[in-house]
């Protein structure tokens, strides 16, 4: 496994890497999430590259750079086991030199959820996502559905600039009870961490009423906010219900696929979770033909 932190050294040896190309952009202290990522991208393709490079330009000023969870040693370690071929780790100086003045904007689909609690957070995901889709050259490049809105963003922006590669979606990956993995999520106290698979539950309270016929919005997002006060140290930020495939806000009964997501505190820990509905769509085959969608 070769770790390369300069641009050219990476166009060089990708020349080299032979047969189909799986990416997998990370911004590292690696989980068992990113590494079913990993070993999906180890099972579809000739070779792996993985990209740890903790991006400045989708955190705001009062976000988390500085403090994210950082463990390259560890990281590496892990994806030499992995068997991955290539890693790039830059630094900001590398990907965004002295007066770097280009960014990617992708519009609707970026506007409502995280993008309302964060604004510019996608311009910036955006930005450097297109940078290593361009550098890798990739074939197939893999997500995970935690981050369903970021997909969404990604699909869309790859579509409409005409990157010719394949994105592909992995189902989110959960601890035991329930609590979606997270670098995040090394956070938590031991009381936010026994709190934080309330996400989940409601979840999974909602699909229940889903599944049982329910379709008016109101009362699904209803469930989940009476779950979520069921915890004392949830403080939600939103609940939402939106049309898998646009991210369009659905306030009528619909049969179309549907993303119910969420954003809760946990002290100072922010977590997001997300699910598909029905949930029967939460399969791989699913995700991929629904989540993230193109509308043409």
């Amino acid at each position: 496994m070769q770790v390369i932190e300069a641009i050219e050294a990476l166009r060089q040896q990708r020349k080299k890497l032979p047969g189909t190309l799986g990416l997998v952009p990370t911004m590292g202290a690696l989980h068992d999430g990113h590494l079913a990522l990993v070993e999906t991208a180890r099972s579809e393709n000739d070779s792996v590259l993985v990209t740890i490079f903790i991006n400045p330009t989708q955190f705001a000023a009062n976000e988390d750079l500085d403090r994210y969870p950082r463990d390259l040693p560890g990281d590496l370690r892990l994806l030499e086991q992995c068997g991955v071929d290539l890693v790039f780790t830059p630094t900001p100086e590398v990907m965004y030199p002295a007066r770097y003045q280009t960014y990617v904007i992708v519009e609707d689909v970026a506007q409502g959820l995280e993008g309302k609690q964060r604004p510019e957070h996608f311009r910036g995901v955006a930005t450097v996502v297109a940078k290593l889709f361009n550098l890798a050259q990739a074939d197939c490049a893999y997500f995970g559905q935690k981050d369903a809105q970021q997909v969404v963003v990604i699909r869309r922006m790859a579509y409409d600039l005409n990157f010719p590669l394949e994105i592909k979606i992995h189902p989110t990956i959960r601890e035991a009870d329930g609590l979606a993995m997270s670098s995040r999520n090394r956070y938590l106290n031991a009381d936010e961490r026994k709190a934080a698979p309330v996400l989940y539950r409601a979840l999974q309270v909602v699909g229940a009423a889903y599944r049982s016929g329910e379709r008016q919005p109101k009362i699904l997002l209803q469930k989940a906010h009476d779950t979520l006060r069921t915890e004392a140290l949830a403080q939600v930020e939103y609940v939402a219900l939106n049309d898998a495939r646009t991210l369009e806000r659905v306030e009528s009964p619909t049969d179309t696929p549907l993303l119910l997501s969420m954003a809760v505190r946990f002290g100072g820990t922010r977590l997001i979770d997300n699910c598909l509905l029905p949930l029967e769509f939460n399969d791989y085959a699913g995700l991929t033909a629904t989540l993230g969608a193109i509308n043409t």
